[in-house]
């Protein structure tokens, strides 16, 4: 069900409430447009700053950095905790900055803050934990004469790159980690959805917290000046973006971390609960309007439940709610972010039907805005584009396969690796499918549970990306360089055993504490060796 006829009430509220300044009515090079993609209103205009002003930016990052980094973990929780209460209390605002940008349902709009203030809670309450000093175990006996220690420092300045997806929640996700690791940080936004980025840098100044976060406007120019001055990278964007970010990383031997497109498989069994199987999937390919890294973006299902699965599936999405919200919750799904994604959307489903697929339900623009109907296509096959390459948009295409292990095999027949499902009556066949998987996560009987689990690590396999954010301790201390310590736990003495100059019976007992510490059986009291090394040195 589509209904796009009423403009969004809440637009014109987000955009009095959003520090940017009207457009003029022939904006220069220098200026952004921010559109409604639902209307095509003008929401707001933000700067397109250059590599000086970015440069700038990072500089006074860098000169406050030292500080945060030494109010500790804990001075840190309080200033973060105190942004996680302005987000929870500023919560309608936000939603509706989002909608004014994105044409977001109402209701997608509202777990924005929701998911990201309670992010921003694990991290400010775990990072003391987490960024501790650890003192593993010496390995052999000429270690233990010391005390081991792992510290970890962050990097001073992480720029933050992120996409227009979830122009709120996305950043969220990176700037708080880092944040909580003792960085400052810089966020570039998309240019296509800067509001709320800016509404972040706004609370961030309101509850008084240091100068250590800044925003900084503009399109790839931008982009590539952050990249030039930060000391990490943290991207989230296109496959073929992602490359050139990692290019020039490896220019300047900065550490990055990628997070990359998708193409996630939900693999149906015949002894799956169908009727949840199809409300899951209709939910994770649908949410958001599909414009999910980890959306459901293929569906595989065993032949004899086929029929009867796609029958519930497209009766799920043919009832979807799709049109303009204000801030009444009236729709499921919004309009797609900008209009080039309208067309990828629109020329997978085109390929695929002149390739013989079917369209079920929906398969065509709304005829207002950058609405696409809630899709799903059959009679699909692993060469056409709507199966090959991410779309990211509200279809669901739906592949027979004649058991698991075609079901597997095609699944894997991608060079996308980021997530994937499967759904079945035997939780323990579930798992033994998940670890079979190419991706760098599998739920089970469900969509995005792993998104919702911070202490589990979320990155790609493949062209999906490059490391991974969260997964516990990980998430923060990927932001840190660590430091090895190490200090004498005993009175120490002129010279160590082997030190200069060389002398025989101090480098056999060296060699000999150290294969007793590290070798095997009988190679560990090898006596007649040291002999013979021995003889052959005197």
């Amino acid at each position: 069900m589509t209904n796009t006829e009423s403009a969004p009430k809440q637009a014109t509220k987000a955009q009095a409430a959003t520090p940017v300044e009207p457009a003029p009515s022939a904006p220069g090079p220098d200026v952004i447009e921010v559109r409604n993609p639902g209307t095509g209103e003008l929401v707001g205009t933000v700067p397109a700053q250059g590599a000086d002003e970015v440069a700038t930016t990072v500089r006074k990052l860098r000169e406050h950095q030292a500080a945060w980094e030494a109010l500790g973990p804990d001075g840190r929780k309080e200033w973060l905790l105190k942004m996680q209460d302005w987000i929870i209390d500023n919560t309608e605002l936000l939603a509706d900055v989002l909608q004014s940008e994105t044409a977001k349902a109402r209701g997608d709009a509202l777990i924005d803050p929701a998911f990201g203030a309670d992010l921003i809670g694990y991290y400010a309450r775990r990072a003391a934990k987490f960024l501790a000093d650890e003192h593993p175990s010496p390995h052999s006996p000429l270690a233990r004469v010391k005390k081991l220690t792992v510290a970890y420092r962050p990097y001073p300045v992480v720029g933050v790159i992120t996409p227009w997806n979830f122009p709120l929640a996305m950043p969220i996700m990176d700037v708080f980690p880092a944040l909580a690791a003792g960085a400052s940080v810089v966020l570039k936004p998309s240019e296509v959805t800067p509001l709320s980025a800016l509404e972040l840098a706004r609370g961030w100044a309101e509850i008084g917290a240091p100068p250590v976060f800044a925003v900084v406007t503009g399109a790839g120019a931008t982009g590539a000046a952050v990249i030039d001055n930060v000391d990490y990278v943290q991207f989230t964007g296109s496959t073929a973006t992602g490359r050139k970010i990692a290019a020039a990383c490896v220019e300047r031997m900065i550490p990055y971390s990628l997070e990359l497109g998708g193409k996630d498989p939900a693999i149906v069994l015949a002894d799956a609960d169908l009727e949840r199987a199809a409300n899951g999937i209709a939910f994770g390919g649908m949410f958001n309007a599909g414009q999910v890294c980890i959306s459901v973006e293929r569906v595989y299902v065993e032949a004899p439940v086929y029929d009867e699965f796609v029958a519930k599936l497209t009766e799920k999405v043919r009832a979807l709610r799709q049109g303009l919200d204000d801030r009444s919750i009236k729709h499921d799904l919004g309009a797609l972010a900008n209009e080039n994604q309208v067309r990828i959307v629109q020329r997978h489903v085109e390929e695929a039907v002149a390739a013989g697929a079917k369209v079920l339900t929906g398969g065509k623009r709304t005829g207002q805005g950058t609405f696409f109907e809630p899709t799903v296509l059959v009679d699909v096959d692993q060469s056409m584009s709507c199966i090959t390459e991410e779309t990211f948009g509200p279809t669901l295409p739906v592949v027979k396969v004649a058991d698991e292990d075609e079901a597997i095999r095609f699944a894997n027949d991608s060079i996308y690796g980021l997530s994937a499902s499967v759904w079945t009556g035997d939780k323990e066949r579930g798992e033994r499918i998940a670890r079979q998987l190419d991706a760098g996560a599998v739920n089970i009987n469900d969509v995005f549970a792993n998104l919702f689990s911070f202490a589990l690590p979320m990155g790609g396999w493949g062209l999906s990306g490059v490391g991974a954010r969260w997964g516990g301790a990980a998430g923060v201390r990927k932001y840190c360089r660590q430091k090895a310590i190490t200090k004498p736990i005993l009175p120490t003495q002129e010279r160590e055993l082997f030190w200069y100059p060389y002398k025989l019976p101090n480098l056999l007992a060296a060699v000999g504490t150290m294969r007793l510490a590290g070798a095997r059986g009988l190679r560990r009291i090898n006596i007649p060796a040291l002999l013979t090394l021995k003889r052959n040195s005197e």
